[in-house]
């Protein structure tokens, strides 16, 4: 993967995300003294699910050359303290010519997606001040 680089400025907890090739813009929301401007982390975090599994889900189809037309996927995130644990919700919607078997094999795939492989497995986070 590529380097990821995040840097907030002056403008209270607005942070431009950088790739290589790509700029988006991560906030916090106004009651939590943010601007609102871009998503925030937690949003980010249940968006990479998101995205990752519709894209794994259309590969998987495009492959075996299946009629799937549309991916929509609701993800919410609950963090809970008390237990240390993070909660993600997925409700998906395939749109196209799919028969049961199908269907039932694309929400196997879904639980493929490298970003769920990586929050279903322990990770380590190494830190150092430059």
């Amino acid at each position: 993967m590529d380097k990821i680089t995040a840097h907030l400025g002056s403008q209270n907890y607005k942070t431009e995300v950088k790739t290589a090739t790509n700029t988006l813009i991560v906030d916090e929301p106004l009651d939590l003294g943010g601007e609102d401007l871009g998503f925030n982390p937690h949003e980010l975090l249940a968006a990479s699910l998101g995205t990752c599994t519709a894209i794994t889900m259309k590969m998987y189809s495009d492959h075996k050359g299946w009629d799937l037309t549309d991916v929509k996927i609701d993800v919410t995130f609950e963090w809970i303290k008390e237990g240390n644990k993070s909660v993600f919700t997925r409700n998906i919607e395939l749109i196209g010519d799919l028969d049961t078997t199908q269907r039932e094999r694309l929400l196997k795939i879904a639980n493929s997606c490298p970003v769920h492989k990586v929050l279903m497995n322990p990770s380590d986070v190494e830190t150092m001040l430059i």
